[in-house]
């Protein structure tokens, strides 16, 4: 007699951070400073690798929490907040820019800014919101007149724009999981939770389960986990550990 089949389904989403708006900006705050630096940062200054390692940071773990999302709640919860934390750290490295070079900070409401956020509408027929590098390239290009302006302080303030947006959208990613796990629970809850259910619950099984002759409960199939019989598969009371009665398969 073959064992039962579970689900074939996946407990938890994962991938498809290509699609996260987050992702998508992270992806030309990268692009974008590392042209910055290669023309307004003297490349034999430690500064250049930090805001380029800190841009990385950011695009690279949103998409490395969102991978992680499949089998842990904690990894996920961190890394994000590990690319929310390198965003931060490359948003004053522009505002010291800016500073330490006497060159003018947007003001949020100024025109310049809100010309930088008209760019980020959504629009489905768009071939910029498309989750494919086809889209990121398209994405870059929509910008480029801003992250390859001439005027170094343009560059900065646009990317400092971009950065803020994704710091927002991050901030509401961080919340969202928070309370999704507040409800649900992490991945090792529901993967016990599911192993109870389908251990109590004979109709999953392709045959009919036993009942126990002590206790009346159904009985499951399991495997052996150690001993000479290690693998082997039998039947065992679903209300194990009170029940301890076996039968064979």
């Amino acid at each position: 007699m073959s064992a039962p089949e579970p689900p074939k389904r996946r407990l938890r989403r994962a991938g498809g951070y290509r699609e996260l708006r987050s992702f998508q900006i992270t992806t030309l705050i990268y692009d974008g400073t590392v042209s910055f630096c290669k023309r307004f940062v003297s490349q034999y200054s430690r500064t250049v690798d930090q805001m380029v390692q800190a841009a990385r940071s950011g695009r690279q773990n949103i998409a490395e929490g969102n991978r992680a999302a499949a089998v842990s709640s904690h990894s996920e919860l961190k890394l994000t907040n590990v690319a929310r934390a390198s965003q931060e750290e490359l948003l004053l490295d522009f505002e010291d820019y800016l500073r330490q070079n006497n060159l003018p900070l947007w003001p949020k409401d100024s025109a310049e800014a809100s010309k930088v956020r008209l760019l980020g509408r959504k629009d489905p027929s768009d071939p910029t919101d498309l989750p494919t590098d086809a889209g990121d390239r398209a994405r870059y290009t929509k910008y480029k007149p801003w992250l390859e302006h001439e005027d170094p302080a343009t560059c900065a303030n646009t990317l400092i724009c971009l950065i803020h947006q994704a710091n927002f959208l991050l901030d509401q990613q961080l919340l969202s999981m928070e309370q999704t796990f507040v409800k649900e629970g992490g991945y090792r809850e529901q993967l016990a939770a599911e192993r109870l259910a389908y251990r109590k619950n004979p109709s999953d099984q392709k045959s009919p389960a036993p009942t126990c002759p002590d206790c009346n409960s159904p009985m499951a199939i399991r495997t052996a986990r150690q001993g000479q019989n290690e693998g082997s598969q039998f039947w065992g009371c679903s209300n194990y550990p009170e029940c301890k009665k076996t039968q064979k398969i």
